[in-house]
């Protein structure tokens, strides 16, 4: 292992398997996205396969919400023209604003007070709109924190934080999160499209969930919800959410005083339209295709999406020795996200958990696994994400770590830091889901 020729070997594979993710997201940028889908001459934008007159509407509206929401914002004003005006609410400050745009800081991944103040500023900008304007929704994952308001205001942001913390580290895929998410808030589950309406309405989405499943992005503020507040009560049962939750939510629960959101017969979204721009998809095929132009035989393989990180961590390494009898060298890559429920306060992040326990199934292998998020940010790390390779868990052991612990401990943030393995890019403006890499010769 401590061989100079296997040393150099690890080193390149880690290198190759950066410059893949590092492809992957340049040419997945929201920019590029826009550059494909919106165009606009002449006041005539067109948006997919819609075309929108902007002169004929008496007023035009923007909502931006997301981690990606000033990029989008930026893209659309680009596009358009600098007479756009709206709200932008993000997790990041941007260097320099849109003009036009009133912007908020919200929190992620817990509301903060400017979420609240994002939330009612978008709620009073879209109340009173005619039908003779339109409001382009710019979406982008991360928004259900971002921007919120409780549907009961005996729910204070301290009880919203805690009832955040305790849905996230239920161990529940995203859109069961969402589920419970939207049934508590005033913007989420089509409601933001009920404030619009009677405008016409358009989303361009920058999506952080599975494809078949839209309306879970943000918690689908402006689309129809396909969650209802018994799937509410039934996650309630099955993660024992309840217990969890300060007393100001469980007193809705234990009423059934949840309210039910609009549904796709709703009267709401009859002018409305929903057009996806850039997705976990995209990240995949650009990934491919860089694998493929650095020489590798590539196998894309998603079905551990919304898995939890061990098991999927067992299934892909396995999946990629099973690839690597027929095929030299080889990419494995993987969209979606994996799960981690939490029960020790470490730091670090669901990609780096994955990565650490993909290190201890490969040691003295020729394999590289990477690990992290487009947005730029795992967990409550600085972190996007970790690489580890078959040398990790011995150069780890010279300086005095342990995988095995810091596994344990949730805590693979300081783990990574010391080797050099975190993956460390900042909040990048986009946000399609994660993107794990594996690969072997």
């Amino acid at each position: 292992m401590s061989d100079p020729a296997n040393e150099a070997q690890f080193g390149k594979m880690r290198e190759t398997a950066r410059h893949i993710f590092t492809e992957a997201l340049h040419s997945s940028s929201i920019a590029k996205a826009f550059q494909r889908h919106v165009h606009c001459e002449r006041g005539i934008l067109r948006v997919c396969e819609d075309l929108f007159d902007l002169h004929s509407y008496s007023q035009v509206r923007v909502i931006a919400l997301g981690k990606a929401g000033h990029t989008m914002a930026e893209s659309l004003s680009e596009a358009v023209g600098a007479s756009l005006e709206g709200i932008v609410a993000t997790s990041v400050q941007p260097v320099s604003q849109v003009r036009g745009f009133r912007y908020f800081r919200g929190g992620h991944p817990t509301p903060n007070a400017e979420s609240i103040e994002a939330a009612s500023a978008m709620l009073r900008a879209l109340d009173a709109l005619p039908s003779t304007g339109l409001v382009i929704f710019l979406i982008s994952g991360g928004g259900s924190s971002i921007v919120e308001k409780p549907i009961d205001d005996e729910v204070s942001l301290d009880d919203l934080i805690a009832t955040y913390r305790a849905l996230v580290h239920s161990g529940a895929p995203i859109a069961e999160i969402n589920a419970v998410r939207k049934h508590l808030s005033a913007v989420k589950g089509g409601r933001l499209a009920k404030a619009a309406y009677p405008a016409q309405q358009v989303s361009l989405l920058v999506s952080d969930v599975p494809d078949n499943t839209l309306d879970a992005l943000a918690s689908g503020p402006t689309m129809p919800d396909s969650t209802t507040i018994q799937d509410c009560y039934r996650l309630d049962e099955k993660y024992s959410l309840v217990k969890q939750f300060p007393s100001s939510t469980q007193e809705l629960f234990e009423r059934h005083a949840l309210e039910e959101t609009p549904k796709s017969d709703d009267p709401v979204f009859t002018r409305a339209r929903w057009w996806p721009i850039l997705s976990n998809e995209t990240v995949i095929e650009q990934a491919s295709i860089a694998a493929e132009r650095a020489g590798f035989f590539i196998h894309v393989d998603n079905s551990c999406d919304d898995w939890d990180y061990a098991k999927a961590a067992d299934y892909l390494v396995g999946k990629l020795r099973e690839v690597r009898k027929q095929y030299s060298p080889v990419c494995l890559i993987s969209g979606g996200e994996v799960t981690v429920k939490v029960t020790n306060g470490g730091v670090g992040g669901r990609n780096q958990q994955f990565a650490l326990a993909c290190a201890e199934k490969i040691v003295g292998e020729h394999v590289t696994v990477f690990s992290a998020g487009t947005d730029g940010v795992d967990g409550n790390s600085p972190a996007a994400g970790a690489i580890v390779d078959g040398s990790t868990v011995e150069r780890a052991s010279t300086r005095g770590l342990s995988a095995e612990t810091a596994l344990e401990k949730f805590d693979a943030y300081p783990f990574f830091q010391v080797l050099g393995d975190a993956i460390e890019i900042g909040p990048t403006g986009n946000n399609v889901r994660d993107l794990r890499i594996l690969l072997a010769y």
